[in-house]
Order: C-alpha cells, then sequence, then structure tokens
C-alpha cells in the first residue's frame, strides 16, 4: 500500500514539474524529485515506475534517473546489477514498442550509456556488453516497423554516444572504447543500415512514406548511416564548425564497400527517390562518403571512385528539380566543393565527359549566384569550389585543358553582376540587406579573390565599367539633388564594388602578376580613391556608412599588397596612380590613407564600426618597418602626435551624448598606434614625451579635482574620464620596449596619478567597468617586456612598482590581479629579500591578498574559467618556486587547498597547466624532502623561519601526497602522457616520501595482470628504481628519467600484447584506483 501511495506521489509530482504553469509549483517539485534521485532506493522506486506508472513522465522520470545513476564518474553500480537493467530496458523495449517518443528515446539512451561505460567490463570471459548487435538485431529481424524502428534508433544513438568524449571522463578511456567499437562493431553497423537502405530503395513504389512509422523507420536508418560516416576514427575530436576541412578517416577495412558502385549509387538513387524531409540526409551522407581520405585507395581506385561520384552529381545537375527545397540545395552544394578539397585538379579533369561535367557546375553555379536571395549560406561552398580549382591551375601541365579559364570568369561576372543588381531589390522591397553581414561578405570575398584573378583582364574591364556607371549616376544625382532613394541605390552598387575591387586587388600574388594586372589594378585604385573624395566631400550631409567601411576594406586591402617593404616601388600601380592623382610614391599613398583616417575619426564618432575599423587600419599601418618610418614625417601624422584630443577627434570625447563606455575600448587602440609612432624617433626626448602626454595630464589633474570635490554629479564625470584615461595608458604603454621609454612613463604617472587609479579602484571596486581597464593597465604596467623593466643599480624603481601593484591586488580583484602578481613576481626587476629586510609590508600584503582572493573560488571554478586557471597555476608555480617559505607558513586549510587544486591541475586537459602543476609539485616535494633529511637546519635567508606546522600537515593527511603519486603513475603508465620528463621530476620524490604506499601500488598492479604477466610487470618496475638512490641530486633524477621512460614503454608493450584477450582483467587495461 505505502509502495502505492509512492507511486502516485512521484507521478503527481512529474505531472506538476512539467505541465503546471505555476512556477513555485514547478519548483517545489524539482526539488522533491532530485530528493529522489539521491535517495537510496531510488534504484527499486525507479523500476516500480517502469513497470506500473500509469503517467509517460513517470516512466520518462524513471529512465532519466537511472542514466544518471549509472553515469556518475566516481561511482559505479555492480556488474550484475547493470547487466540485469540492460536485460530489462531491452524487454521492456520489446514489450512495449508505441511508447512515446520521449520515452523511448530516454529507456534508449539509458541502454547504451550502459553499454559505452561497461565496454570493457568481463564477466566468465565474455565481453557481456559488446552483443549489442545481435541484440538488437533481434527487434530488426523481427518484421514489425515499430520494432525494427526501435533497434535502429538504439544502434544510431550508440554509435554518437560512443562517438562523444565527456569532460568528467577520461580521454583516453573515451578513445580505448571508440577505437575497440570501430574494430569489432561499427563496420557491421554500416552494413546492416546500407541492407536496410537496399530494402527500402528496392520498395520505395509501395513504402508509404505519409505513414509516420514507415517514414520514422527512414528517418532514423538514414541517421543511423551517418551517424557511421561522421565517426571520430581518428580521435581528433573535430567540431562541427570544421566538418568542411577535415577527411573522412574510414579504416582500410571498410574499402570493399566504397569499391562496390552500388553503395555510392544507393544514396543517389534515395536522393531521387525520397521526399524533401528525407532526402537532404541521403546527400549528407555522400558528402562524408566524398570526404573520404585519400589513401584508402590506390590511383586507379580513387578515380574509379572519384568517377562514380561524379556520374551521380551529374545526374542531379541534369535533373535538378530536387534542388529546389533548401536544405537539399546546401546539402548538394557541400558536395560540390567536397569534389575538390578531397582530390586534385588533375585527377577531376580526368574524369569521363569532364567537358559537359564542368560545363553543368558553372551553369548551376552562375544559376545559383543569379538567385541571390535563395539559400545565401550555400553561396561559400560554390565559391569555395571555384577558388579551390582556380587555385590549382598554377599546379596543372599547360597542355592538359581545364576549360577553367572560360568558366571561371562567368562565375566572377554572375557573381558581381548579381551583387550589384540586388541593392536595388533591397532597397525598394525593404528587405533584409547583405551588406549587413559583414562576416558573410569576408568569407566570400576570401574566395572570390582568387576567382576573379583567373582571366583577370575580363575581371577589370567589367568592374571598370559597372563602377564608371554607378559613379556618373551617382555624382549626377548629388549634383542634381536627386531623390534619397536613388541615391542609396548607387551608394549600394558602388558598395559592393568597392568591396569586390578591394577583394581581386587583395588576390594579387607576387610570383604570378604581371606589369598589365598592375596597370590594371591602378586603373581600380584611381576610381575607388576619386571616390573617396567624393564621398568625404558629402559627409557634412551625412555620409554612407556602408560605402566607408567598404573602402576602409579596399585600404586594407591596398596595405596588404602595395604598401610595405615587400612591394616593388617601380610597381605599374604608382605609374598610374602618377598620371591620374599626382600621387608618385608610397608616402603620398601613405598620406592619402592617414588622411581618411582623420577624416573618419572626426566625423564617424556616432559610428562604432567605422570608428573600430579605421583604428584597425592606423594600428595596421603603424606596425610596419619601413611604413611606420615614412608615417612619422607626414604632417598629418604629426598633427595626430600632437593634438590627440576630443577637440580635434570627438571620438575621445567621454561627455558625449554618442560616447558609451563600452565604445572606450578603441581608445586603446588609438593610442597603441600613436605611441607606436612617437617612439619611432623619441629616443632620449622628454619634453617631447610630456608634450605628447599634456592631455592626458590635464585629464589626470581634472579627475583628481574631481573626486576630491565629493559631488556626485562631479564624481561621475570622473569615473568616466578615469575609464578613458586607463584604457589610453593602457595603449600607451603597450608598445614601450626599452627601458628609457618606459623610464619616462614611470616617471610621469608614479607617484599622482597612480594613487589617483587606486582610489578609483577602493571607490568602484564593484563596477567592472572601472577595475577591468584599470587593472588591466596594472598588469600591463607590471611586465618585463623585452626587459624594458631593468632599472638601474641604484634606482627603487622596482620595489616602488612592486608595491603599486600590491596595493592593487590589496584592493581588489581575482584573476587579473592574479596576473599581475604573477608578472611582478616573474619579471626579475627587484630582489624580494629587500621588503623584509627594510620592514616594508607590500610583499606580505600582496600575498596574503593572494590567499584571500583564493579562498574566495571554488575549486571548480579554477579550472572552469581558463584565464583564472593559466593565471593561477602560473602564479602558484612560480610563488613555489621562489617563496616556499611563505607557503610552508600558511593555514593548514589554505595548504591542503593549494596541494588539492595541484593534484586537479595534474589531470586537465590543458597540457600547459598539467606541466606547470608537475613543477610546482616538483618543488614542493623537493622542500619537503629536504627539511626531513636535512639533520642541521639552516636559517633562511628570507628572514622567515620555516614552519613545521606544514610537516604535521602531511603526516596528518597522508593520502594527500599518496593520491598524487597513484595519480602520476596512471598517467605515466595508461594515458596518453604528452609531458612525461614534466612528470618524472616530482614522482620521484613521491616515492621516496611514500615508498610504503608506491610498494602497495606495485604489488596491486603486479597482482592484477594474468599469472603468466606477473614476472614481467615485476621486473618492469624493478628496472624502474634500478641504481636509484635516496636523494634529489640532479643526477639521480637524471637517472630515475632515463629509466621512467624505459618503464613506460615496456608497460605499453605487455598492455597491448593482452589488450584483446576477454580473459583479461579490465582493470588492467584502465587506470588503477590503489590506495
Amino acid at each position: 500500500m505505502a509502495e502505492e501511495q509512492e507511486l502516485l506521489r512521484l507521478e503527481e509530482l512529474c505531472k506538476q514539474l512539467y505541465e503546471t504553469a505555476d512556477s513555485n509549483v514547478r519548483s517545489e517539485a524539482e526539488k522533491a524529485l532530485v530528493a529522489f534521485a539521491m535517495s537510496p532506493d531510488c534504484l527499486n522506486k525507479c523500476q516500480l515506475l517502469l513497470e506500473r506508472g500509469s503517467s509517460p513522465y513517470a516512466q520518462l522520470l524513471a529512465a532519466t534517473t537511472l542514466t544518471k545513476l549509472v553515469s556518475r564518474p566516481n561511482v559505479t553500480l555492480p556488474l550484475e546489477q547493470r547487466i540485469d537493467i540492460r536485460n530489462y530496458i531491452l524487454n521492456y523495449l520489446a514489450n512495449r514498442p508505441k511508447l512515446l517518443h520521449y520515452v523511448s528515446q530516454a529507456l534508449v539512451q539509458l541502454f547504451v550509456r550502459i553499454t559505452k561505460y561497461g565496454w570493457f567490463d568481463v564477466n566468465k570471459d565474455e565481453y557481456v556488453f559488446r552483443n549489442v548487435v545481435s541484440d538488437v538485431g533481434k527487434f530488426i529481424q523481427s518484421g514489425s516497423t515499430q520494432h525494427v524502428m526501435i533497434g535502429v534508433q538504439i544502434l544510431s544513438q550508440l554509435v554518437s554516444e560512443v562517438n562523444q568524449a565527456e569532460a568528467s571522463r577520461s580521454l583516453t578511456k573515451y578513445r580505448k572504447i571508440a577505437l575497440s567499437f570501430v574494430d569489432t562493431q561499427l563496420y557491421e553497423i554500416f552494413q546492416l543500415a546500407c541492407t536496410l537502405l537496399r530494402t527500402a530503395v528496392g520498395n520505395l513504389k509501395n513504402l508509404d512514406l505519409s505513414d509516420v512509422n514507415q517514414h520514422g523507420l527512414l528517418s532514423h536508418t538514414l541517421q543511423l548511416t551517418l551517424n557511421t560516416l561522421t565517426f571520430d576514427f581518428s580521435g581528433n575530436c573535430t567540431d562541427e564548425s570544421s566538418d568542411d576541412l577535415s577527411n573522412a578517416q574510414i579504416p582500410t577495412t571498410w574499402r570493399t564497400a566504397f569499391l562496390d558502385f552500388t553503395t555510392v549509387q544507393l544514396f543517389f538513387d534515395l536522393f531521387n527517390g525520397l521526399p524533401s524531409t528525407l532526402s537532404p540526409m541521403a546527400l549528407s551522407c555522400l558528402v562524408q562518403m566524398a570526404s573520404t581520405r585519400r589513401s584508402l585507395f590506390n590511383s586507379a581506385e580513387r578515380v574509379k571512385f572519384l568517377n562514380y561520384l561524379v556520374s551521380g552529381v551529374r545526374g542531379i545537375l541534369e535533373n535538378p528539380q530536387g534542388l529546389s527545397d533548401p536544405a537539399n540545395y546546401h546539402e548538394f552544394c557541400r558536395l560540390l566543393a567536397r569534389l575538390k578539397s578531397n582530390y586534385q585538379l588533375l585527377e577531376l579533369v580526368k574524369v569521363d565527359n569532364y567537358p559537359e561535367f564542368i560545363k553543368l557546375i558553372a551553369e548551376f553555379t552562375v544559376t545559383s549566384l543569379q538567385m541571390w536571395q535563395f539559400a545565401p549560406n550555400s553561396v561559400h561552398y560554390l565559391l569555395s569550389l571555384w577558388h579551390r580549382m582556380v587555385q590549382s591551375i598554377p599546379y596543372l601541365k599547360a597542355s592538359i585543358p581545364h576549360s577553367l579559364e572560360t568558366y571561371a570568369p562567368e562565375v566572377t561576372k554572375a557573381y558581381i553582376t548579381s551583387r550589384v543588381s540586388s541593392v536595388h531589390v533591397v532597397i525598394r522591397e525593404g528587405l533584409e540587406d547583405p551588406l549587413d553581414d559583414h562576416g558573410m561578405i569576408s568569407q566570400q570575398l576570401e574566395q572570390l579573390l582568387t576567382i576573379g584573378r583567373c582571366e583577370y583582364d575580363k575581371t577589370c574591364a567589367l568592374l571598370v565599367s559597372l563602377f564608371d556607371e554607378s559613379a556618373r549616376t551617382y555624382q549626377e544625382l548629388i549634383s542634381s539633388g536627386g531623390q534619397s532613394v536613388d541615391i542609396a541605390i548607387q551608394e549600394g552598387r558602388l558598395t559592393w564594388l568597392v568591396y569586390i575591387i578591394g577583394a581581386v586587388i587583395g588576390g594579387r600574388v607576387a610570383f604570378a602578376s604581371t606589369d598589365e594586372h598592375d596597370a590594371m589594378d591602378g586603373e581600380l585604385v584611381c576610381r575607388v580613391l576619386q571616390l573617396m573624395n567624393l564621398t568625404d566631400s558629402r559627409l557634412a550631409q551625412g555620409g554612407s556608412e556602408k560605402l566607408d567601411i567598404a573602402i576602409l576594406s579596399f585600404l586594407d586591402q591596398l596595405r596588404k599588397i602595395y604598401l610595405g617593404d615587400q612591394v616593388q616601388k617601380t610597381s605599374k600601380v604608382y605609374r598610374r596612380l602618377s598620371e591620374v592623382l599626382g600621387l608618385n610614391d608610397e608616402s603620398m599613398v601613405l598620406s592619402v590613407c592617414i588622411g581618411k583616417i582623420i577624416t573618419n575619426l572626426k566625423c564617424w564618432s556616432r559610428s562604432e564600426q567605422i570608428t573600430s575599423k579605421t583604428l584597425q587600419l592606423l594600428n595596421d599601418l603603424s606596425t610596419g618597418y619601413s611604413s611606420v618610418r615614412k608615417l612619422v614625417k607626414l604632417e598629418a601624422v604629426q598633427f595626430m602626435l600632437n593634438n590627440h584630443t576630443s577637440d580635434h577627434f570627438p571620438f575621445l570625447d567621454i561627455n558625449s551624448s554618442n560616447s558609451r563606455i563600452a565604445d572606450m575600448r578603441c581608445r586603446t587602440t588609438f593610442y597603441t598606434a600613436i605611441a607606436r609612432l612617437l617612439l619611432v624617433d623619441l629616443g632620449e626626448d622628454e619634453e617631447k614625451f610630456y608634450q605628447f602626454m599634456s592631455p592626458l595630464t590635464a585629464a589626470f589633474e581634472t579627475v583628481g579635482n574631481l573626486l576630491s570635490n565629493g559631488n556626485p554629479s562631479s564624481v561621475d564625470d570622473a569615473k568616466r574620464t578615469l575609464i578613458g584615461l586607463a584604457r589610453d595608458l593602457r595603449g600607451i604603454a603597450n608598445p614601450i620596449n626599452t627601458k628609457i621609454s618606459f623610464m619616462m612613463l614611470f616617471e610621469w604617472i608614479y607617484p599622482n596619478y597612480i594613487a589617483i587609479l587606486q582610489r578609483a579602484i577602493e571607490l568602484w571596486y564593484h563596477d567592472p567597468t572601472v577595475t577591468t581597464p584599470v587593472l588591466k593597465l596594472m598588469n600591463e604596467l607590471a611586465q618585463n617586456r623585452s626587459q624594458r623593466l631593468q632599472f638601474d643599480v641604484s634606482s627603487p624603481n622596482g620595489v616602488l612598482l612592486f608595491r603599486e601593484v600590491s596595493k592593487m591586488i590589496v584592493a581588489y580583484g581575482i584573476s587579473m590581479c592574479f596576473s599581475m602578481l604573477k608578472h611582478a613576481l616573474c619579471g626579475n626587476y627587484l630582489n624580494f629579500g629587500v621588503f623584509r629586510l627594510y620592514g616594508d609590508d607590500a610583499l606580505d600584503n600582496s600575498l596574503n591578498m593572494f590567499v584571500k582572493l583564493l579562498l574566495s573560488i571554488s575549486q571548480n571554478d579554477l579550472l572552469d574559467y581558463p584565464k583564472l586557471s593559466q593565471n593561477y597555476y602560473s602564479l602558484i608555480e612560480r610563488l613555489a618556486q621562489d617563496h616556499m617559505s611563505f607557503i610552508s607558513n600558511l593555514e593548514p586549510q589554505v595548504f591542503l587547498y593549494i596541494l588539492s587544486t595541484i593534484s586537479e591541475g595534474l589531470t586537465a586537459l590543458d597540457t600547459v597547466i598539467c606541466t606547470g602543476c608537475c613543477a610546482t609539485l616538483d618543488y614542493i616535494i623537493t622542500y619537503l624532502f629536504r627539511r626531513l633529511t636535512t639533520k642541521k637546519k639552516k636559517s633562511n635567508s628570507s628572514g622567515i623561519n620555516d614552519s613545521d606546522a606544514f610537516l604535521r600537515i602531511l603526516e596528518l593527511n597522508p593520502d594527500i601526497l599518496q593520491q598524487m603519486l597513484t595519480t602520476v603513475l596512471n598517467i605515466i603508465m595508461f594515458e596518453d602522457c604528452r609531458n612525461q620528463w614534466s612528470m618524472s621530476r616530482p614522482l620521484l620524490g613521491l616515492i621516496l616520501l611514500n615508498e610504503e604506499h608506491f610498494n602497495k601500488v606495485r604489488s596491486n598492479i603486479i597482482s592484477s595482470q594474468p599469472a603468466e604477466k606477473h614476472q614481467t610487470m615485476a621486473q618492469c618496475f624493478e628496472n624502474l628504481m634500478d641504481g636509484i638512490e635516496r636523494s634529489l641530486l640532479t643526477k639521480n633524477r637524471d637517472r630515475f628519467t632515463q629509466n621512467l621512460s624505459v618503464f613506460r614503454r615496456d608497460v605499453n608493450d605487455s598492455l597491448k600484447a593482452q589488450n584483446h584477450s576477454p580473459s583479461t582483467s579490465s582493470n588492467s587495461l584502465d587506470m588503477m584506483t590503489y590506495g
């Protein structure tokens, strides 16, 4: 009776969770169900829910709860219990084929999760969870559509589950399971899926795909096939965003299936015979087959397989009715792109009926480009195909016809004309403007720049014709005061043309260019620069933001190709620029670019996009070795250096109505660029530096006065001004790479202005818009880049700088403060013993604040936030290296916390963190070993008495170092250890400090092996410690490292020999958990 009431209560809670609209009721139900999942008897109750529950929500609860139980990383259910659950689920699905979709899906997920996690479990010399294909085969052989669909769904989910790595579990174990699954099951599953699909193709006329079950069965079967083909065979863990760059690493054992013409033809038949709700998956399968690694075939087989694909593609191009569906069209475009990404042009031109094939592709591409509103995201794949083909022309013998010189210009023309003609439709009908999608434009133009350079004279002639026509009409409309709509249309057309001109100029390749091509570039450059003069003259009337962004894109391409060290100044581009615009050399062109930059910064402060792109162009121009020296000689650049105020550059005005705090980030870029220009000829000229800093000096004085007034409105003004100043100073500090220049900056900022920054942190510690830029500035100042902080022997500046960093850390911060302290400790610009020698508490204050900040962070967050973890682990490594006296005096809970974070870091996926933790642990173990083995204690030069407290802590908690010993040994023996040398350094100390535990671990590992392997494994351990003394001297460490390398090799050889034997205990193939 009590059981029935409990079941009714759980069903009611499920109903409340999934159906009620009252958030309070739903929240209470959720809490109760979470408590149920944590209860010790939830396993039995879940079975009762499945057996007697009348609500599908209760069935869903039971399935998901059981899945959580079997998925717990640290708790494993007994093998017999997992086998019972697995068999129970299979029987349950077999007896209830009409379960609601979400219930059956949850039960399938439970089944495959148990199967995956128990893949290496052995019972009576049998891998008990590997007979999945035979068990599921009973569903498929039943003949019932619903049962077959469940069987296919199980296999599909299993393939997907095994292919998915989990952050909470060992990556090496995941790869072992995946590789074993590929070796033993996957090909059989692929063949089974193909057999089902062949049956469907042979029976297409009799299938009723409007029936939910038949449609669902075919959908699941196609998904199963796709899952097998997209399996991560090589273990690269590639994500979906990179699938168009990777090959399918199909195993060699699959060759026969891929060489069988009927396998490829099967999916073309499915595409032709299935409705648009299913056919895209057939094309997806073909995409993966077209991506098959080249080495799967020899040359003759590869040509044969390519002919299969091309024949099918040609059939679709000849009868393209199915491509009217966007999903089909998208997958077909992907298929076309794969033909060139995976095959060489030489192979493509040799396929049967290549002239007809390339003509069909060209016609399809031209038609697709003209239909610019249909599936715009698919255009990338078509342009990628042509980009790769044109790019391969230089590697093809001239005697081999390829017809690309005929069709590539047609593709270029179709793209250009379709984009230009789209503007009228977009503006007249108010459609979404493709020009607003800068990411898509950039992606497409990267492909077009290569295509457009093929038969470049045709491309150039088309661009000149269209540009002249639009520019003439645009000028006439402006002169006659034409309607704003007509002007906007011409501006849109010119925007596309300027983007495209920039792209094709960017496609210039030095070894393949000719004087004629450079002369054509000159014609195009002249036209855009003339247009730029015209648009700048209209900025008083508002201007066109999109057109100006396009001009900036063009100037960036011009910078890359024709401005800089690598460009021949005799290029015909400059000859044409001289004839038309009077620009005789690179300096004059640079002057034009700087003029445009200044104009934009003066007139476009309301546009964040134009401002940021303009500043990026300025920054890029200031990085070239020769160009930066030409820039500083320009009057416009000197104007910028002497007048960088909001009066001349409105975007610097922090009180402007257009100024948002988020937009102030661009100030850093601006000051980085102009500081780089300043430093070219600065030398030791302090007067010039202070003159440059005068606007910032005035701003700091204003902030100081505003803060002292205490008026709320003035404090807000001070806050905005200070945010800007912090960003400005970080920009100025960034390019400084010399001691002289840094000293000028430091003497300017210290002590008055750095005190204002300190005051700001104290006032607005809760506001990240203030703290972030100020802390980033301090972090920048603390970095000893290019030895710029190497102060004179008599200079106290190193101490003063560290003292200010210490104050900032004490006032605020976590991740950024860790970074500041790390840079300060690693800078090597002062002796830290000075602080204690003279009673200065700056070092102690910063280290104590580090401890307080550390204890405020949960251990999970240290690894979950990459920037935080990198800063923390590099800082703790430095502390262990130089400040072990401080660590040894920490409170017990702090010391244990640090050790536990190091233990976690040893298993981190980030190799840098793992290696750093090894070094940190080595410093700690070495210090501990020396303290324990040195009889006569020596005084510490730092002035701190070494505490024995940490020795007592480790005596009371021996499991910490023992666990680390086990962890390091596990990684070296059973993981893909990529930093073996680093792992070896702390391991010796751990063994010497925990010899009894090490012997226990060794005995357990040996006993876990098959009887015939005991002697081999014992000998491995003997060899590991051969010749090793009880010391941590360098010579002894090096000997141990060499022994460890041999030990790991021998252990791996031993394990490989038994890897495929079912009689082997699964524990011997996995990580040890002894101790």
